[in-house]
């Protein structure tokens, strides 16, 4: 095969645009919001070298949109693949903003659904880093129908491989409810939110002012919504603590979840137990402390912490 041909140089060519899409100052308005790009979140959340990316080259549907115009980039504003974390076959999909505001496109939307169904083919867990504006309203109702194949995917893949959203951005209109139908669903503090509509929205038909934080944020998804699992203070942290929560889950319904050695920790008898639960009933005591006597150190990983209860 002649790899200097024609078909070669324009792969090569490909590559390079792809190359120059993803520029540093794209980058910088990232990081300036404190988020990563979609990029970096992969390469932290798989182990080095090992994450496949698939559809790299596709753009936008070529059909006439309803008004406006589609940016004709490569991936189409997400980027899909599967690799290892900690060793296991992780499939996942990274919402990317810098593309028009991470909008849901009908090539955007079959990456993704390519995506939950080779997850679901090989029995493996899937991750969506989510970073998105919703809709992309110029492609019309073929942008909306994408997100009901997602949304049945996800219906078809419960209970038999875990599901989990990571929302490090807007999970706005359409965006916003896939992650509820997941199994579980981390957020970042402060930089990510899941709401219907936004602030902006609220203000012109109820004439309320509401931040972002306050309609959607991390802390009222995780105290009072219930649908935030878990919450941290940067992105960083929030995939580090994600890689550790996929140590505990089985990769399907099938499987046993992973089994690590027991590092002696914790004594077969524990005195220590006789003394936490109070003699008098009526007196408190934290359950806490007999979780902590009875788990191997420093292993206990905590779901919906800061939830609160229904009044």
């Amino acid at each position: 095969m002649d790899v200097l041909g024609k078909n070669f140089k324009v792969f090569i060519e490909r590559q390079e645009a792809l190359k120059k899409q993803y520029s540093s100052k794209n980058a910088e308005k990232q990081h300036s919001k404190g988020k990563l790009t979609a990029h970096e979140r992969i390469n932290l959340l798989f182990d080095s070298g090992t994450f496949e990316e698939i559809d790299a080259f596709v753009t936008p549907a070529s059909q006439p949109v309803e008004f406006g115009k589609v940016e004709r980039t490569y991936g189409d504003g997400v980027i899909v693949g599967h690799g290892k974390i900690n060793g296991r076959l992780i499939f996942a999909y990274a919402q990317d903003f810098t593309i028009m505001g991470g909008s849901l496109g009908l090539v955007h939307s079959k990456k993704i659904t390519k995506i939950q169904e080779m997850a679901l083919k090989m029995g493996a867990p899937i991750i969506g880093l989510m970073d998105s504006g919703g809709a992309r309203i110029q492609e019309g109702v073929a942008s909306l129908s994408g997100y009901a194949s997602i949304f049945q995917n996800i219906i078809s893949s419960s209970g038999i491989i875990p599901q989990i959203s990571v929302i490090m951005g807007p999970a706005a209109g359409g965006a916003v409810y896939s992650p509820a139908l997941t199994d579980f669903v981390f957020m970042v503090n402060h930089t990510s939110y899941m709401f219907v509509t936004g602030p902006n929205v609220v203000k012109e038909v109820l004439n309320e002012d509401v931040t972002s934080d306050g309609l959607g944020g991390a802390e009222v998804h995780a105290r009072k919504s219930g649908v935030a699992n878990m919450i941290y203070d940067d992105e960083e942290n929030t995939i580090l603590a994600l890689k550790k929560f996929l140590s505990y889950l089985p990769s399907n319904n099938v499987e046993n979840p992973p089994v690590v050695a027991e590092d002696g920790s914790i004594p077969a008898y524990n005195e220590k137990l006789r003394d936490i639960v109070p003699d008098d009933p009526n007196k408190a005591y934290d359950v806490k402390d007999v979780i902590n006597q009875v788990v191997d150190r420093n292993s206990f990983f905590e779901i919906s912490e800061l939830s609160e209860p229904v009044s």
